[in-house]
């Protein structure tokens, strides 16, 4: 048995509906390996059970794989905020939320983040970041203020493959998570930890 298997075998089981959209995204999809998946997925829920935010912001929403898990586990008047920049993976996606136990919940714009999430007014106490990784400093740049005393943020990649640690891979993604990684491991406004969770998460909580 390999390591993932025993650990999929000593979690807290996938919920049908969970297992029917990550199936789905491995059929209808491409890139599907891009979706959360039950490990991964059951950790956000955990981390959300945990803070208990009123208002969570994610980037990048591709399946819904990851919203829903952290839409499971909101407090009652509880909100999920999620851009997605594809608009062919609306398509899609938006079914699988709207037809969720908690779709009342989330609320998904279609659109650039950068763009967008300036017009909008709310703070946030936990915020999930899987988007384009060349703008991830962006991203957290314009979060960071967004977030309140204490808030968690959570950004997904961030080891890349091991890539960010190879002198001989400079593609525009690396060197953005790369970027990303050098700023705020000496960023006074966060304290950070990366795990090595699948391809890398970064949790930060703002100080």
């Amino acid at each position: 048995m390999s390591i993932d298997d025993y650990i999929l075998s000593h979690i807290t089981p996938e919920d049908k509906y969970l297992h029917s959209l990550y199936r789905a995204t491995n059929l209808r999809l491409l890139r599907p390996r891009m979706a959360s998946g039950h490990v991964q997925g059951s950790f956000l829920r955990m981390l959300t059970a945990l803070v208990r935010p009123q208002h969570v912001l994610e980037i990048g929403t591709f399946s819904g794989y990851a919203t829903l898990c952290i839409a499971a586990a909101l407090p009652e008047e509880g909100k999920i905020l999620t851009y997605e920049i594809n608009d062919e993976q609306e398509d899609f996606t938006r079914p699988w939320l709207e037809g969720s136990p908690y779709a009342e919940k989330i609320e998904m714009q279609v659109g650039d983040a950068l763009v967008l999430l300036p017009q909008r007014h709310e703070t946030f106490q936990m915020a999930f970041i899987d988007g384009n990784k060349r703008q991830y400093v962006e991203y957290f740049e314009m979060i960071l203020p967004r977030m309140s005393t204490g808030g968690l943020l959570v950004f997904d990649n961030t080891l890349w493959n091991g890539h960010v640690a190879e002198g001989d891979h400079h593609d525009a993604q690396t060197e953005g998570i790369r970027r990303f990684n050098d700023l705020v491991a000496r960023d006074s406004r966060v304290e950070t930890v990366i795990l090595p969770l699948r391809d890398g998460l970064t949790l930060m909580r703002k100080t």
